[in-house]
């Protein structure tokens, strides 16, 4: 009697592995939601959005590699002593000195090379600790339970958010909160125009109603505090 042949060479094994392929390349890289459809294309890239949790993103195939993303971070200008970035960064500040009480532990997360919100903070009275994979790559820092995680434009450069938002959530004590700052997308704007979308290092494009699927998921209040900073707090 003929058997089926089940060896990893089969036709069959090669064509559910090339459909596994397939729908790997579509699906959501925060839900993960198997099914997204084609947003906008330009001369470089593809953007796909996810209907479920509203998360526009480039595919993988079109991300840089680690060596030309730092190549493009170290073309940044972000002296933490510039008042002008420090500016940039207030907003920020103001969310974790109206939420948070000084003396509480923090994290920079994607500080980048010149921590200038760690450094604002850390004048304030915040305990601040500092991580980014690229120039404060402590694995410690990790490790470690906070009452508050900032991620000033951070959050469009995760080429894997889900496991990204997953490390931010567990890092947080009960009570904890995460200021999130970064360019939101919003439906009436012309995403084929946005020039937020024109960093080859932005991936994932970020909208209010994506912070709020996420709340829901984890039981967490997401509040805009000012426009780009979102405020999201872990339920004690």
């Amino acid at each position: 009697m003929l058997q089926e042949d089940v060896s990893p060479n089969s036709d069959k094994d090669r064509g559910a592995a090339a459909a596994t392929s397939f729908k790997s390349l579509f699906c959501c890289p925060l839900c993960p939601e198997p099914e997204t459809v084609l947003f906008h294309t330009d001369s470089r890239r593809e953007y796909r959005h996810c209907g479920v949790c509203d998360l526009v993103f480039v595919p993988a195939r079109f991300h840089l590699s680690a060596d030309e993303e730092k190549s493009r971070y170290d073309l940044h200008e972000n002296d933490p002593h510039d008042p002008r970035y420090r500016r940039f960064l207030t907003p920020a500040a103001a969310a974790v000195t109206a939420h948070i009480h000084a003396g509480s532990r923090g994290l920079d997360y994607g500080c980048g090379p010149g921590p200038a919100l760690a450094q604002m903070l850390a004048a304030r009275g915040y305990d601040m600790a500092l991580y980014d994979p690229f120039y404060h790559d402590d694995p410690a820092a990790l490790r470690r339970t906070y009452d508050f995680i900032t991620c000033t434009e951070t959050f469009e450069h995760f080429n894997n958010p889900a496991v990204e938002w997953r490390r931010l959530v567990d890092m947080l004590t009960p009570g904890g909160a995460l200021i999130v700052m970064t360019q939101l997308r919003r439906p009436e704007r012309d995403f084929g125009v946005w020039r937020y979308k024109d960093d080859d290092t932005h991936v994932a494009f970020w909208s209010e109603r994506v912070f709020e699927f996420l709340a829901g998921r984890e039981n967490m209040s997401v509040e805009l505090f000012a426009r780009g900073v979102l405020l999201l707090r872990r339920r004690s």
